[in-house]
């Protein structure tokens, strides 16, 4: 067995300023762990000790993935500690959710970042072997 974790994911954003800002609110204690400039477009890895998302700055470009709708991501899921807390968290934010039941799961809560890229925040069961 090769793999050791899941690292990052890469995300183009219109303003990259305006991604770090929503993604900081959704985690607080996330920071900028490298930032630069690459062929003239900055580009910052956000995150923790763990995980990061790369943001990429392309003001010019047009969103062409839809989700759940043709080929590529749908959503990108993040384990929570407490869906009560984070829902107060977006209300109080004003960040529009929706949520969803599964039986493995205490929440299930969908955002969407100011690029349109779709975030799941979930908290599993207690008893929930695989959480």
């Amino acid at each position: 067995m090769n793999f050791n974790r899941f690292e990052h994911i890469n995300i183009s954003c219109k303003d990259i300023e305006t991604s770090k800002k929503f993604y900081q609110r959704l985690f607080p204690d996330w920071y900028v762990r490298a930032e630069g400039i690459y062929e003239g477009r900055r580009w910052m890895h956000f995150g923790n000790e763990q995980f990061y998302i790369a943001l990429n700055n392309e003001p010019g470009e047009q969103r062409v993935h839809k989700a759940y709708e043709n080929i590529g991501i749908n959503h990108v899921g993040f384990v929570i500690k407490d869906g009560d807390a984070m829902q107060e968290l977006l209300d109080k934010e004003g960040i529009e959710y929706y949520a969803m039941n599964a039986p493995e799961t205490k929440h299930r809560i969908y955002v969407n970042d100011p690029d349109g890229n779709e975030i799941e925040l979930v908290e599993y069961q207690l008893e929930y072997a695989l959480r």
